[in-house]
């Protein structure tokens, strides 16, 4: 999301007379688009502006802005305590940011960190940043209303508010007019997208019955997208359990065109804790889910995000993780120990109890097992054919491409004549936890 955030961005300033550099040192503005749903994350962040604020030395004119999460999450004070940057931006407010800039050049305080009720950048066209012209993300959703004890997104980036079909559409066809082969649709909770003429979702219950008879929700959307761009790949991220409807799954299979792939986040797998951190949804729910998928799409690929070290986790909660990872077998997934983010309901009202050494090995012990699982799920590809959208060259050889399946498995194979947005039939021979390896059977594209 920040990435397409930042796309929006570039299109704002470009329009101001702005454009991009690849070097830092060359630039007279450096925006950091930020995340805060972990403390690491921050941490990160205020290394690197202290590394910017160190070439003012060298460059007067040099400019600091923090964007995204940490801005609104901190707000005036980066600038009245800290002092550590010169304009402040939360996610709804980019728009702002010629203004702010010529606050900053007149010496007065430059902080816009107002949230919106409705669709932000809908009239926007993202500049795409160091784009391949292969993949592109389109943002389809803004904000979270689920309320995770955990969580500080619904802080962040406010209330759930989807975008207008049409203003999306014409978005993907921008990009498929320019050659794009793959597009993957955005939000904190894609499966919470719906349509009613604008404003929030909580507000949807006060829209009239004619509003209520022509809302599209997710399947809806997907299903207009996928029949309206037949020749573009689609996936879409991130879903949650307890709004992933079965007609979502069922528009997935109907078009060959959605990519075979699911990021189901759990975060858990004991009840009492799912419990602490107001997941909607019980094991056996999720479970349930799961199920449901792989009986539609058996061929699946799904990921999940897991949190280990939750206030009052005990090693029967942890070994409840553990047990339903076996149960399920993902393909991958995103693992973290737990980290206290200010102003969630957690830090407000539960102990950060768990040792950092017991966070660790427990984290190490889910990961350990992810990639068993990983491997495990790789290996059934072997000596088997898959349809591979080329992307990139391989990070370990020149020689080599890299793509991903409709599963999202990442696939490298000899270059051959082949070029970047080539669909090709890959042979795989040999895998690793991560990678498929393989040579070519035949070009589709």
């Amino acid at each position: 999301m920040n990435f397409a955030d930042s796309e929006v961005v570039a299109s704002i300033l470009k329009k101001d007379g702005y454009k991009l550099t690849d070097k830092a040192k060359d630039a007279n503005l450096v925006l950091l688009n930020t995340c805060s749903i972990r403390d690491k994350a921050e941490q990160t962040v205020r290394n690197k502006l202290k590394n910017f604020n160190s070439q003012k030395i060298e460059n007067k004119d040099l400019k600091v802005g923090l964007l995204g999460c940490m801005a609104e999450r901190l707000k005036e004070k980066l600038l009245d305590q800290e002092k550590i940057v010169d304009l402040v931006v939360g996610p709804d407010s980019y728009k702002d940011l010629p203004n702010l800039l010529d606050q900053v050049e007149h010496n007065q305080k430059a902080v816009n960190v107002i949230l919106s009720k409705s669709e932000t950048y809908g009239d926007i066209s993202p500049v795409r940043i160091h784009n391949n012209g292969i993949n592109a993300f389109v943002s389809i959703t803004r904000g979270c209303d689920n309320m995770c004890t955990f969580c500080v997104v619904p802080f962040t980036r406010g209330r759930e508010r989807s975008r207008n079909p049409d203003s999306i559409l014409r978005e993907i066809n921008e990009l498929n007019e320019k050659g794009y082969k793959e597009i993957t649709l955005l939000g904190q909770n894609v499966d919470s997208y719906l349509w009613y003429g604008g404003g929030p979702k909580k507000d949807f219950k006060k829209a009239s019955e004619y509003q209520k008879l022509n809302a599209k929700r997710f399947s809806d959307l997907l299903e207009i997208v996928a029949s309206n761009f037949t020749e573009i790949r689609i996936r879409f991220s991130t879903s949650n359990p307890q709004d992933m409807t079965t007609d979502v799954i069922e528009t997935m299979a109907k078009y060959e065109n959605i990519c075979n792939y699911i990021h189901l986040p759990i975060q858990s797998g004991s009840d009492r804790i799912l419990k602490k951190m107001n997941r909607l949804h019980t094991r056996q729910e999720y479970l349930e889910l799961i199920k449901k998928i792989r009986e539609i799409i058996p061929n699946c690929g799904i990921s999940h995000d897991m949190i280990t070290g939750f206030p009052t986790e005990t090693e029967r909660d942890h070994q409840d993780t553990l047990s339903l990872m076996e149960e399920v077998k993902y393909d991958f997934g995103y693992m973290f120990a737990y980290s206290e983010r200010p102003g969630t309901y957690a830090a407000r009202h539960f102990k950060d109890d768990i040792s950092p050494e017991l966070k660790q090995r427990r984290l190490e012990e889910i990961i350990t097992l992810q990639q068993k699982h990983s491997l495990e799920r790789n290996k059934r590809f072997i000596n088997s054919k898959c349809s591979v959208l080329i992307d990139k060259s391989s990070k370990k050889s020149d020689d080599y491409w890299s793509g991903r399946t409709s599963e999202n498995n990442v696939v490298v194979f000899p270059k051959h004549n082949l070029s970047l947005g080539d669909i090709v039939d890959v042979k795989v021979n040999e895998c690793t936890t991560a990678t498929l390896i393989g040579d070519i059977y035949k070009v589709k594209v």
